[in-house]
């Protein structure tokens, strides 16, 4: 049976992951911070399948004896202060968790055991002002908050310890995937979850910021099966994951408001608070190498998604 350690297990990939990988026989772990609120929401309908450890990328030695104990044949590092806006507030804390944290988990793994296969979750932000349209895995990065800057470090830390060290150490360059599972500060599901509240009579109005911010949207449960297909390979490498499709949050808004039959010029307003200091305009990612060398393609439309998060947001409202 395989091992593998899911740092972020409790989060929306870290949960889908497991659930891949329970489904591929693996012998799951998972990996959380100690904190005062302590929410397994997402894991709960497998937390009797799964072993749950406390350890934190900031503390070096609580790493070390988590692989020491686990002993796992692929670690996923998906475990990262994740949220753009919030970046901006705690800018110095990002760069701790999602820079910093990545180069403790490779030395951990350095010291421990160099056989251990290592997946990093990269960012489409660090494309951020692309310098290529669409972005792919040669177009130089141009990060525009710094989530994205600590994003690249984690990136290249990771590159820097597989040309190094010898280390199977992957990146995924993962650009947006959403589920009903993504966190309610997330413009996608923020839309989703007022959708469900306005048709259940429970909120007025919806306010977002930029409306033509554009985005290459997947579905989660896809992109994690890309992250062990990365780690199955004989070589490792890196890889854009993307749908190689753009839509811009204005026309998120008219999918998921049409599908619950409502104007969505009816009910969403414009808040210039919930503008970013430097603004990703457009993301659209090239999978072509995921294609041809994973053999990976994702296997839910845009609108397929956006159909199944309001569906989701809907169905928990109206129970």
């Amino acid at each position: 049976m395989t091992t593998v350690l899911i740092t972020g297990i409790t989060g929306q990939d870290g949960s889908y992951l497991a659930d891949f990988l329970l489904d591929k026989g693996y012998d799951v772990h998972g990996m959380v911070r100690r904190s005062s609120t302590e929410t397994f929401l997402r894991i709960e309908h497998i937390r009797d399948r799964i072993t749950i450890h406390q350890a934190d990328l900031l503390d070096q030695l609580s790493l070390i004896n988590l692989i020491e104990k686990v002993q796992p044949d692929e670690i996923y590092n998906l475990a990262a202060m994740s949220f753009v806006p919030t970046s901006w507030v705690q800018p110095v804390l990002t760069a701790e968790f999602t820079a910093v944290g990545v180069t403790k988990m490779l030395e951990a793994i350095r010291l421990v055991n160099k056989k251990i296969k290592f997946y990093q979750a990269s960012s489409s932000e660090m494309f951020g002002k692309v310098q290529e349209v669409p972005q792919r895995e040669t177009t130089p990065f141009y990060p525009r908050s710094p989530y994205g800057v600590a994003k690249v470090y984690g990136h290249f830390i990771t590159v820097n310890y597989r040309e190094s060290y010898d280390i199977f150490a992957c990146s995924g360059i993962l650009f947006n995937h959403e589920s009903p599972r993504r966190g309610k500060e997330f413009v996608t599901r923020k839309i989703t979850d007022a959708v469900a509240r306005i048709k259940c009579g429970l909120q007025d109005k919806l306010y977002l910021g930029n409306l033509d911010a554009k985005r290459d949207w997947g579905y989660a449960g896809d992109y994690v099966k890309a992250m062990w297909m990365m780690l199955q390979q004989e070589k490792s490498e890196d890889y854009v994951i993307a749908t190689g499709e753009t839509h811009s949050v204005r026309e998120f808004c008219e999918k998921a408001f049409s599908h619950a039959g409502l104007e969505w010029q009816d009910y969403v307003g414009l808040d210039p608070r919930l503008v970013r200091p430097a603004e990703v305009d457009l993301l659209i990612g090239d999978p072509t190498k995921a294609h041809n060398r994973l053999g990976w393609h994702p296997e839910h439309t845009f609108g397929e998604l956006v159909d199944m998060m309001v569906d989701e947001d809907l169905n928990r409202y109206r129970q």
